[in-house]
């Protein structure tokens, strides 16, 4: 008998201990969707029998079709100095991404709990029903928001309806921005005393080789007048325990639970060693547990000094940073891991450290990758204030939800030890309102109330306006999108002593593509709508990477720059976004929108990555109809000089400038800063054959050669794969490099065949690119066409493992296969 009801008990309290714990579930697969309205969706017994089945996260607009008539602009771009407003074709990606459309689902949740939804990202205008009952609205569609659906579940929790309904207005953005539940739903339940979400806020008071203190407040819900205990142990990066407090109080006044660590010699976060800790916090109630809760972060500091810039761990450093927009490509804004894993792989290798989130919250899967992988971040909400951009832009709801939204941003990743800074906005109307200044103080201020650690910018893009109304000053960190040639005057002439390069360069070009003659031109316009490869081109209002090279080099206090961008992305055709259809997406990317590098890639590599040596050469050397004609070429390196030949007769050497010996051009040479940072034959006759350069190292020693030779008749297809093994759990994704070469292996360059592509075994097809901003191709049909001979094709693994047999065909060439595995 005893035994009986001893097991009991034991029973009992197995049962009572689970259901006071904290369970999360991804709401994944079995959603209902329709695009359209329909006013009883979210009733319980609504008939969405005939409604398409889809996976979140989900992007309805990306499968197309493209349409000059989607989301006509006629505006004046008043940021690009535009005082006529004109016809924009292609601004928002020429995709469907207008209108109205519905999720449903269901969902279980054990009775007892607190249960909350997060919604990581819903474009836009989210309302959120749960058994035929609003839960909540949050119309801006980039941020992270959470609903409380306890008091709205079904008895006993079983068989739930959550139905979101989600509307994009038209020209309400200045690029493509997604539609749908694009970003993961989770739901989360507790038990009544519990850590809510992002309910915990980690700093580190002293940063230092010998030890580094740990400040972890934890806010506790429904604590009442109880004693509550906090157990924490902070693990360090290989999981040993390093530290170690339990302490029992009340809270007090409903002030979060505060706990203080020391870690002795610890691991410091930086780009070159990103190291994770962890601070997992049991919750005890009664001597009962209630809750747990895990914070990851890193042991870092972060300082700005006044005429000597940013400092990261006590050493000065400047960001080699992007911006990025958040679609992926042929994926739309879906948001992916393995998507998201190979922009920052090809970024590391460029030597890039830091991402800039233009112009709007992150997905949380960019900034955990971020800590990961080590990129420093600028995390930015706002292209707009309470001035509109947009005629349907966040300006309508920026009064009543602008702190809301940023206090969500902030709580979210505040822990992360990517953040670095804070951008309150980006060339903002506002910056020019003689009361400008005074929203920006009240934004800068919520950054300060809820995470003070942190400095503050906002990317400004006129200059005379901010320097003169006081709206520059005020701020942390002054950030000047493009105006290079003003830095020095605002640094003069600005308080803080220092110049941050929020936005720079926009030089534009095209994979492949180079135009004749080779000049720096600014607006650049041909009729096949692409711009040069030579990277002398940018837009009116911007300016040509060596700028910013030379300010990084020159002076302490510029902090370094955040260039636009690092990836291609649908919508803002500039310089074709003027009635000039079919462009549809940017050129700006040093990467285009088929993850294919442009020669610009090599060129901040070669500035960048001090880990490894660059040779690249451009142009390609197959040119029929050109032969001796005047055909430059540059070479992209981290080596001092070079000499380049042609069918071995050299062509001469070249060195790169000094500061000095480039200003001392100045006015002679139209390219005299271009050659401080590359090697450049303006004078080299066509002919075909065999292209080839021989770097030299400081001591004037061989160190490397690159050889491009004049591509014979197409011969068959290439596939190079980013990577072989993929993890078989439905959402691994392989990128597939497709190439035209000739029979023996050279690209060609000019071949634009159409390829068609199957998969079979434990895979799928899911998308291709081949960056040409021009292209009307779908990315989701089975074929794409080759643009300068190239393409990415994309594979996405099942959740079984096994064999996946890529195959790729095009009409007078060879069949290429691939086979990749996956595994669990």
């Amino acid at each position: 008998m005893r035994k009986g009801i001893f097991t009991w008990l034991l029973l009992w309290l197995a049962i009572h201990v689970a259901q006071a714990q904290r369970t999360e579930m991804l709401l994944e697969k079995g959603w209902k969707f329709s695009k359209g309205d329909y006013s009883e969706a979210m009733q319980p017994d609504y008939n969405d029998s005939k409604w398409e089945t889809v996976t979140v996260p989900h992007d309805w607009a990306i499968y197309g079709p493209f349409d000059v008539n989607n989301d006509l602009q006629t505006v004046a771009v008043t940021q690009n100095f535009e005082q006529t407003a004109t016809l924009k074709t292609g601004r928002t990606g020429g995709l469907p991404y207008v209108g109205t459309g519905w999720y449903r689902t269901r969902f279980e949740a054990q009775a007892g709990k607190q249960v909350t939804l997060i919604f990581e990202g819903a474009m836009s205008e989210a309302r959120v029903y749960v058994n035929g009952r609003e839960a909540c609205f949050w119309p801006f569609g980039y941020n992270s928001f959470h609903c409380d659906v306890t008091g709205l579940l079904n008895d006993g929790g079983k068989d739930n309806v959550l139905a979101v309904r989600l509307e994009n207005k038209p020209q309400s953005s200045r690029w493509y921005p997604g539609a749908g539940l694009y970003r993961n739903v989770r739901l989360v339940a507790t038990g009544q005393v519990h850590v809510p979400v992002w309910g915990t806020y980690l700093t580190t008071p002293h940063v230092g080789e010998d030890f580094a203190s740990v400040r972890l407040l934890t806010t506790i819900n429904n604590a009442g007048d109880k004693h509550i205990r906090v157990v924490t142990e902070i693990l360090s990066p290989d999981g040993a325990v390093v530290a170690r407090k339990d302490d029992v109080r009340n809270i007090n006044h409903g002030l979060p639970f505060e706990q203080n660590f020391i870690v002795e010699s610890p691991s410091l976060w930086s780009p070159e060693s990103p190291a994770l800790y962890k601070a997992v916090s049991r919750i005890y109630v009664d001597g009962q547990q209630v809750d747990e809760y895990t914070t990851r972060f890193g042991i870092r500091s972060i300082e700005i000094v006044a005429d000597k810039g940013f400092y990261l761990n006590g050493r000065h450093r400047k960001f080699q940073g992007v911006c990025n927009h958040h679609d992926l490509g042929p994926l739309g804004a879906a948001v992916n891991v393995a998507a998201l894993r190979r922009q920052l792989t090809l970024l590391k290798d460029m030597g890039c450290d830091a991402i800039r989130t233009s112009h709007n919250m992150p997905a949380p899967e960019l900034v955990e990758l971020c800590d990961e992988m080590g990129f420093m971040m600028m995390i930015e909400p706002f292209d707009e204030w309470d001035i509109a951009k947009c005629e349907n832009g966040y300006h309508r709801y920026f009064s009543e939800w602008a702190e809301r939204d940023m206090v969500n941003m902030l709580h979210h990743y505040r822990n992360n030890p990517s953040v670095v800074m804070w951008s309150v906005g980006n060339e903002v109307p506002t910056q020019c309102s003689p009361e400008g200044y005074k929203v920006a103080s009240f934004l800068q201020d919520i950054c300060h109330r809820e995470d003070p650690t942190r400095p503050v910018t906002c990317g400004m893009d006129q200059v005379s306006c901010v320097l003169q109304n006081g709206f520059a000053a005020m701020l942390d960190v002054p950030g000047l999108n493009y105006r290079a040639h003003r830095y020095a005057e605002a640094y003069g002439k600005l308080p803080q002593n220092i110049v941050l390069g929020s936005e720079t360069a926009s030089t534009v070009s095209s994979r492949g593509v180079y135009k004749f003659p080779v000049e720096k031109r600014k607006g650049a316009m041909y009729d096949d709508h692409q711009s040069s490869g030579y990277d002398v081109e940018c837009c009116s209002w911007s300016n040509l990477p060596d700028e910013d090279f030379a300010l990084a080099d020159d002076y302490d206090w510029t902090l370094g720059q955040f260039v636009w961008t690092g990836f291609d992305y649908l919508g803002e055709p500039s310089p074709y976004d003027t009635d000039a259809w079919p462009s549809h997406s940017s050129v700006f990317g040093i990467i285009d929108l088929a993850s294919l590098p442009r020669d610009r890639y090599y060129l901040y590599r070669s500035i960048w990555n001090k880990k490894a040596n660059t040779l690249h050469i451009l142009p390609h050397w197959t040119w029929p109809g050109r032969e001796g004609e005047n055909t430059p070429v540059f070479v992209y390196t981290s080596y001092p000089s070079a000499e380049l030949f042609v069918n071995g007769k050299s062509c001469g050497r070249q060195y790169k400038l000094s500061a000095e010996e480039s200003r001392a051009l100045a006015g002679k040479d139209s390219l005299a800063l271009q050659r401080r940072y590359r090697l450049m034959w303006m004078d080299v006759p066509y002919e075909p054959g065999e292209l080839k350069v021989v770097a030299y190292d400081e001591d004037g020693a061989e160190a490397g050669e690159k050889v491009v030779r004049t591509a014979g008749k197409p011969h068959h297809l290439e596939l190079v794969a980013d990577c072989l093994q993929l993890q078989a759990d439905g959402k691994d994704l392989a990128y597939v490099t497709v190439r035209v070469v000739d029979k023996d292996g050279n690209l060609c360059p000019t071949d634009g065949r159409m390829v068609t592509f199957s998969v079979k075994g434990a895979g799928r097809y899911k998308a291709a690119a081949n960056g040409d901003p021009t292209s009307l191709d779908l990315f989701h049909l089975p074929k794409m066409p080759a643009f300068s001979g190239e393409l990415t094709a994309i594979v996405q693994t099942s959740e079984e493992s096994g064999e996946i047999v890529f195959e790729a065909r095009a009409k007078g060439l060879k069949t290429a296969r691939l086979k990749l595995h996956s595994s669990r």
